[in-house]
């Protein structure tokens, strides 16, 4: 048993939340790539309302672990439950059709396209095979207005807004679909200190709209301003589930490097 584990704030086996739906749990999910295990037996529980960030190291396994959830590839063993009832996800769809979507590191934008074209890229309103954009863009007004996303012009092309701006024109696009539960890969990466800002504030609000919420980050500053548990994978393995108001960013260092263990 690693020492982390019985630190202050930490639980390998955390006790079931009652105050909170529980969304979405994945139990002992391994997934090989020829020599390399990169998922061995890991867990992960989501709860409606709550911000959970995944950390580890390179190699820890947190992306193929996103990955598994998504749809982008299938665990080799493991169980996935959503809203108590099990699940296959076996492609992308699988995910979108349950209410999982995933905002990846490069948004995947089209910069020459206004803010209204990417947020409803692959899903235009159409009516009678005309594109509707006055009910488009009122929808995309709205749904950045209830964000308090601060974006002047809505059609305004994406290569003039700025990294935050376009950060959160991605996570606003996925919520189009009205998910459960939202997966955000490293969204502050190469952000300023503004931006970053208002990212975060943005995750905050995805909380406050009662979702689940997945941050996948190295940057243990944001991890702590804005979750409320953080998961540790090292290896493909839990090292640890700490709450993240109760737990010192040593203990959670130490987690990540093994440390003690």
């Amino acid at each position: 048993m690693s020492r982390v584990s019985t630190e202050p704030g930490a639980t390998p086996n955390p006790a079931p939340r009652t105050e909170k739906p529980l969304v979405l749990s994945v139990r002992g999910a391994t997934k090989r790539y020829g020599a390399v295990q990169a998922l061995a037996g890991a867990d992960l529980d989501l709860y409606a309302g709550e911000v959970v960030a995944l950390v580890g190291d390179n190699g820890a396994g947190k992306s193929t672990l996103v990955k598994v959830v998504s749809g982008a590839v299938t665990s080799d063993t493991g169980t996935i439950t959503f809203e108590g009832r099990p699940v296959r996800i076996g492609r992308p769809q699988d995910a979108q059709a349950l209410g999982i979507t995933t905002v990846f590191q490069d948004l995947a934008l089209c910069e020459n396209l206004d803010v209204v074209a990417n947020l409803y890229l692959g899903t235009e309103a159409r009516h009678y095979g005309v594109l509707g954009e006055i009910p488009m863009e009122r929808r995309a007004s709205d749904l950045l207005t209830s964000l308090d996303v601060k974006i002047k012009d809505v059609r305004a092309p994406v290569a003039t807004l700025s990294g935050g701006q376009r950060q959160s024109v991605a996570i606003a696009r996925a919520l189009l679909g009205e998910p459960k539960v939202v997966i955000l890969d490293e969204p502050t990466a190469a952000l300023g200190v503004e931006q970053t800002a208002q990212v975060l504030a943005l995750i905050d609000r995805l909380r406050e709209r009662g979702l689940a919420v997945l941050l996948i980050s190295h940057n243990l500053a944001d991890v702590r301003q804005v979750s409320d548990r953080i998961v540790v994978l090292r290896l493909g393995r839990n090292a640890g589930t700490f709450d993240t108001a109760a737990v010192s960013q040593e203990t959670v260092v130490a987690a990540i490097t093994g440390a003690g263990a």
